[in-house]
């Protein structure tokens, strides 16, 4: 009788645990049942069609395959040189995801998706199709605004990136290789990551699985808000490889207003070239820890140059907000109003200061520079030094050329084989200041060479074909 009360006894233990392990279990992983329920007729798919005049593989009589007098050229001529009427236009197709932000048919999906497009077509969750119209598209921050002429459409519910976290659960619902209505689900991996060419969007990464199709479609949160919009994976592939970025929706719907309102969009301006700060550098400026943003050049005539911002100032705070690297400032001088001011903390020769800079409008293009104009300077050269480089003063056209301020820099025109700065500074690069300073001639280089002390990291802003950069080096022995 005992042994059978011991074993019920058991029994039902074991089965208590059994169901205290599925119940954490239930509870630790999410359900997206509902959320897909409610947020899948909002997603839809988008295919576009591009038209392109087909060229001809023989439309000269260069390119005949016979000798010019042979009978056959004229053959070739007859069905090859019919005009561009001729051969009718190829077509190429496209697809991608959006999501429906408006009851009366506004949609929204990435640039890339509609860029180029002759047609767009909208397709939703019931099968229904629409011809879009491309209200507006902007480049810089990939994001289209579509309009489709319906009514009483489900609508997604918009969220805010701000509040999410790293590790948090949240799902995509796309077209991924045309497959609609696809749900894939991950965890936040990281928060305002910069691309590379991508200055003005700080990216959510995720583990999501994204794919070709994917882009435009939407980022829930686990409340089933619209916190991104999937935009990029990084793959060597051309598939998911575990790294997928989207826009976050404030920065989307900042765009979607613009586009509403102007048909285009405007961005803050600040003009200058900055650059990350390695810990070498960071010692070069007396900091104890690399952070912030480095300034490598002031456009000239820019809210930069007219608010006193220079070239080897490293921008700390940004209204405010501390900068953790370069990557951080060109969002948020771009996401502010365009002729606001604000307010730069700055680590100057070692000391901090604040500036105040009224941000202008970022042009839509590159301005063309007006050539600075010189008198030339006869070529001097001079011995090697404890670097191991060879300078000579800059002739008028090269300063014209490379666009270098009248009576700054001295030019690079030999590096010894066993040079301490052979890893980074080349024939041709130019120096344009040392630890601070700015560089005005060749023998001014020279003392500053021979007097930093050994075995000391010493900030160069160096200029090189791809642009002005800071490079520690560590000075040698004399």
């Amino acid at each position: 009788m005992k042994t059978v009360y011991l074993k019920t006894i058991l029994g039902l233990q074991w089965l208590l645990l059994s169901l205290l392990s599925s119940a954490g279990q239930a509870d630790g992983l999410p359900d997206f049942t509902v959320l897909v329920e409610k947020n899948a007729p909002a997603v839809v798919n988008i295919s576009t069609v591009s038209h392109s005049v087909q060229p001809h593989s023989f439309h000269s009589p260069r390119n005949m395959p016979f000798p010019e007098n042979n009978p056959f050229n004229e053959l070739f001529r007859h069905y090859f040189e019919q005009g561009e009427d001729a051969l009718p236009p190829e077509e190429t197709e496209s697809l991608g995801s959006g999501f429906i932000i408006s009851a009366d048919g506004y949609v929204l999906t990435n640039h890339h998706v509609v860029d180029g497009a002759d047609e767009v077509i909208v397709r939703l969750n019931n099968r229904k199709s629409y011809e879009a119209k491309v209200i507006g598209s902007d480049e810089a921050s990939d994001i289209a605004l579509l309009k489709i002429d319906a009514n009483d459409l489900p609508v997604v519910k918009i969220g805010s990136s701000k509040n999410l976290k790293i590790g948090e659960w949240v799902l995509a619902i796309g077209s991924p290789f045309g497959f609609e209505a696809t749900v894939t689900a991950g965890i936040v991996s990281a928060k305002g990551r910069s691309l590379p060419s991508e200055n003005y969007v700080p990216y959510i990464q995720t583990d999501v699985a994204i794919n070709p199709g994917n882009s435009g479609g939407p980022l829930f949160n686990l409340e089933g808000e619209v916190v991104g919009i999937n935009s990029q994976i990084f793959s060597r592939s051309g598939g998911f490889m575990g790294l997928s970025f989207a826009v976050p929706i404030e920065l989307a719907m900042n765009v979607v207003s613009q586009l509403r309102k102007d048909g285009h969009v405007t961005r803050g301006y600040l003009g200058v070239l900055i650059q990350d700060i390695d810990r070498n550098l960071a010692e070069s400026f007396g900091m104890n820890y690399p952070r912030g943003a480095l300034v490598a050049k002031v456009i000239d005539d820019s809210p930069a140059s007219r608010g006193g911002l220079q070239a080897g100032d490293v921008v700390l705070e940004f209204n405010g907000q501390q900068l953790r690297d370069s990557s951080q400032l060109p969002p948020l001088v771009g996401a502010a109003p365009v002729g606001s001011e604000v307010e730069l903390k700055i680590l100057r020769h070692g000391k901090e200061r604040l500036l105040k800079i009224r941000l202008a409008e970022l042009p839509q293009k590159e301005e063309s520079k007006a050539a600075t104009q010189d008198t030339e300077k006869e070529e001097k050269k001079e011995a090697e030094n404890r670097l191991g480089l060879v300078f000579s003063e800059l002739k008028a056209e090269e300063r014209q050329e490379l666009d270098i301020p009248d009576g700054q820099g001295v030019l690079v025109t030999q590096v010894g084989a066993q040079a301490a700065a052979a890893s980074v500074i080349q024939p041709g690069d130019i120096i344009l200041m040392m630890d601070g300073q700015k560089i005005t001639s060749v023998e001014q280089l020279q003392k500053l060479i021979g007097a930093a002390p050994e075995g000391k990291n010493i900030a160069f802003l160096v200029q090189k074909a791809t642009g002005p950069v800071f490079l520690a080096l560590r000075m040698p022995g004399g």
